[in-house]
């Protein structure tokens, strides 16, 4: 008979809600087992527009809870995660497409109301100069606004979390697909397949969450097999990365006849990210890709408002993620479709064995939605801890002082000989875990073989050892960014030297429409 392994909770999804449930509900005593059928963030939680916001376009749509709980959360997690996220300001040109100029501003008063702390600058109406050399935007463009919000690192964010349950003695399986889960006896039996040996086995659990977002839908149908009062309405968004277009350190927010904005924003010191578009999807979402209208489209805004227009051929990077927002079965355009999201609670005919659907969701969201799912759950564990994420930083966020530049300055008093710019990119990507990284390191010589870009053996032995990385995609794209700098000769360079090494290398990776 099979020895079947029993977990309080099965967290089925390994994106910014499930690592954040599944990090929430270890740290208050339960045991918790993750399973992720790709790479942790390799769905939609990578493929963002790399921003902690309130979502200040929701008050034109009347969301002012969502709003309100938005900014609420950016003030916490810029305090759990210093070494991801950082604050930015963003210019929005004024153009009078649909309201006017007191009401934008008045709208940013009640943005700046609610989400006020010492963090994030006021927003304020400005004036462009246009002798300014550095101005990028367009002569007719005489006015308009600044105000606060925050950029992130989306997957790495993915991946504190994940670590975060697993400090906490978590179990996190990633390449590891759900591919049954029903109600026997006393638990769920949940029914696993390792995506790499195909090998598949079971473990029992006292409850069950569905947080896989687009994927929401097939799991409760094909994988639960039960019914919801919810459906979910698909949303392909798609971003584009461009050599930098500009030298200002403030990202722009630009308004479109559509009803949509567009951000454009610094992006890694050499680029500028644009995005996103809003398009219906119907598919599978590992398949989304980034169409040549997208790309137009997004062109053609940047071009109605900036002096240098760009082109499709500018392109360097685009990736496309499928949102999944709540249907609420009316015939809103999707830009005014609300980004809450909506827990769902489902249990057997003796109101025990708890399934949590999970609804929709954004980055910026997670912690309270993961706080929410456990309260939900609070009757069915009643030896369950109190919440706690609130003032405790994620991994790596326990910087001294709260300060990114005071850790950077320790890193350089500890390791002299190390490369300053080296050890900003590892603060500012590990935050106090480089330490854990670079460990007794003293010379450039003891971070073995250098695979090109300050990318070092010693950091992708940390990544594989510790952070659940087996392809150059996950190493390259979601843990460290560097798949924007390394050559193709440097990629090959290193996935031989992975397969060399005896590391499971899937060369194929979880490239989604990155190109």
């Amino acid at each position: 008979m099979e020895n079947k392994a029993l977990y309080d909770m099965v967290v089925i999804g390994g994106g910014i809600n499930g690592t954040g449930i599944a990090a929430d509900a270890q740290g208050r005593g339960l045991s918790v087992f993750l399973c992720e059928k790709n790479d942790l963030a390799s769905g939609t939680s990578s493929a963002s527009s790399k921003l902690i916001h309130g979502g200040l376009r929701y008050l034109e749509h009347y969301d002012f809870g969502l709003v309100r709980e938005s900014l609420h959360e950016r003030k916490i997690l810029a305090a759990m995660a210093p070494h991801l996220i950082k604050p930015m300001r963003f210019v929005v040109p004024f153009k009078k497409i649909r309201h006017p100029f007191w009401m934008i501003r008045l709208g940013l008063f009640y943005y700046d109301f609610m989400g006020l702390n010492a963090t994030f600058k006021r927003s304020k109406a400005i004036h462009f100069d246009h002798y300014d050399p550095i101005n990028p935007l367009k002569p007719q463009f005489n006015k308009g606004f600044i105000y606060s919000d925050a950029a992130v690192d989306d997957a790495r964010l993915v991946i504190a979390n994940a670590l975060r349950s697993s400090q906490h003695g978590g179990t996190i399986q990633t390449r590891t697909a759900c591919v049954d889960a029903k109600r026997e006896g006393k638990y769920w039996l949940v029914r696993l397949r390792q995506e790499i040996s195909q090998i598949e086995y079971s473990i029992q659990a006292k409850a069950l969450i569905n947080a896989s977002g687009p994927w929401a839908d097939q799991i409760v149908s094909d994988i639960v097999q039960c019914s919801s009062q919810y459906r979910l309405r698909l949303v392909k968004g798609s971003h584009i990365v461009i050599p930098k277009c500009h030298s200002r350190q403030e990202a722009y927010l630009l308004q479109h006849h559509d009803g949509r904005v567009i951000f454009v924003i610094p992006y890694l010191e050499h680029f500028t990210l644009i995005g996103t578009t809003d398009v219906p999807f119907d598919g599978d979402p590992n398949t989304a890709f980034i169409s040549p209208e997208e790309v137009k489209y997004l062109c053609q805004i940047v071009n109605d408002y900036f002096q240098h227009p760009i082109k499709p051929h500018h392109v360097l990077h685009a990736w496309s993620g499928v949102r999944a927002l709540v249907d609420s079965q009316s015939q809103h355009p999707i830009a005014a479709i609300s980004r809450e999201y909506k827990l769902e609670l489902k249990t057997d005919r003796h109101q025990q064995l708890p399934l949590v659907n999970v609804f929709g969701g954004k980055l910026t969201t997670y912690r309270a939605l993961a706080e929410k799912t456990l309260q939900i759950l609070k009757p069915f564990f009643p030896q369950m801890k109190g919440s706690w994420t609130t003032h405790t930083p994620l991994p790596g966020g326990d910087l001294p002082q709260q300060s990114i530049n005071v850790l950077i300055k320790q890193l350089q008093r500890n390791f002299p000989e190390l490369p300053s710019h080296l050890l900003s990119r590892y603060a500012h990507s590990y935050g106090t875990l480089t330490y854990k990284i670079l460990q007794t390191a003293k010379e450039i010589s003891d971070l073995g073989q250098h695979f090109g870009h300050g990318l070092y053996e010693k950091e992708i032995r940390y990544l594989i050892n510790h952070e659940w990385a087996q392809t150059i995609d996950d190493i390259l794209l979601r843990r460290t960014k560097l798949g924007y700098f390394l050559s193709d000769n440097e990629k090959e360079n290193l996935e031989e030297w992975m397969k060399n090494h005896s590391f499971k290398c899937l060369t194929a990776g979880t490239n989604r429409a990155h190109r």
